[in-house]
């Protein structure tokens, strides 16, 4: 399959995000030249109107969806309506307008949470939909699934090239990390950061310790997104990880000995754990020719450096 035109008009919706800032930058690196960018401000994609106007003066060549309300447990259980109405929003306005304007491809970023809770491990792609969701991002995964299967439905009915992507947990520079919507990692950086500085003996961790998590740095996805726009054209959703799994206790010591976080860890037993384990099935991407590149310490040890330079300015707005 030829590889995209670098002169392509390149849409990136959400590229102020974790995931869609990496995309520019990993553009950008390849010799993209012609983005397209607009912030919130600029195009509020829940409105259809908006984005019909965007879509119809701007004639797109390629879009990569990675707008979306994401956050952590917390987040999830205290803001379900908010996840599952503004999700579904922007993915239908974009997904419907890409389609009727003539864009020739369509890259939708979900999620691993849209397999079931207790998904036979690791996670094939046709596990979607074959058990019951985990309740702590059930609003967020729902909307996701939604996403996945328009995608699959405008390529069935209209022939319209939408593939979804399903990456696993992601960190790296740029993350959020407001501790009460935040996920694991950027959590763990930001509570071990503080307690180092502030000379405490302990840094409290959410839940027992004993979920297993898959860790994927978001510089690796974008790189795999740029692939799989050149190579992939399935309607089944592919996913995105590294294959190999980590327990949040020991991505909490390997976080403290990253930040230098020499006091005792303890465990929250009153906090939810989440999924049990959740580690993906990557065998169809890897057959591909992906891998990615960044080990979990050197990635962590990047994120945390990313955190000390902009931390004044992020704890000033949280």
């Amino acid at each position: 399959m030829a590889k995209i035109d670098r002169a392509a008009r390149i849409f990136v919706a959400g590229h102020s995000g974790l995931v869609g800032s990496a995309i520019v930058r990993a553009l950008e690196r390849a010799g993209f030249r012609n983005l397209i960018l607009r912030s919130r401000k600029e195009l509020e994609l829940t409105n259809q109107r908006a984005v019909d106007g965007f879509f119809d003066s701007e004639r797109l060549d390629y879009v990569y969806l990675a707008a979306a309300r994401v956050g952590g447990i917390n987040a999830n259980k205290t803001f379900p309506a908010e996840f599952i109405y503004q999700n579904l929003t922007i993915q239908n306005h974009v997904i419907d307008s890409a389609y009727r304007y003539g864009v020739k491809k369509l890259a939708f970023l979900g999620s691993s949470c849209i397999y079931p809770k207790l998904a036979k491990q690791p996670i094939l792609e046709d596990s979607l939909l074959t058990g019951p969701l985990e309740p702590t991002n059930e609003a967020y995964a729902v909307a996701k699934i939604a996403g996945v299967k328009l995608c699959e439905a405008y390529k069935q009915q209209y022939g319209f090239n939408a593939i979804s992507i399903m990456p696993t947990n992601l960190y790296g520079p740029g993350d959020n990390f407001d501790l009460e919507t935040s996920h694991v990692v950027p959590a763990l950086l930001r509570k071990a950061h503080e307690a180092k500085v502030n000379g405490l003996e302990r840094l409290s961790v959410w839940g027992t310790g004993t979920p297993l998590r898959e860790l994927l740095h978001v510089d690796d996805l974008a790189h795999a997104c740029i692939f799989l726009m050149d190579v992939y054209s399935s309607s089944t959703p592919i996913n995105v990880g590294c294959g190999e799994d980590i327990s949040i206790q020991d991505l909490a010591m390997t976080v403290a000995d990253v930040v230098g976080f020499k006091g005792e860890l303890e465990y929250d037993h009153r906090r939810p754990d989440g999924t049990p384990k959740k580690v993906l099935d990557v065998s169809r991407l890897f057959n591909l020719g992906w891998k990615p590149r960044i080990k979990l310490r050197d990635g962590l040890a990047e994120t945390y450096n990313w955190y000390c330079e902009n931390c004044g300015a992020l704890q000033r707005i949280n």
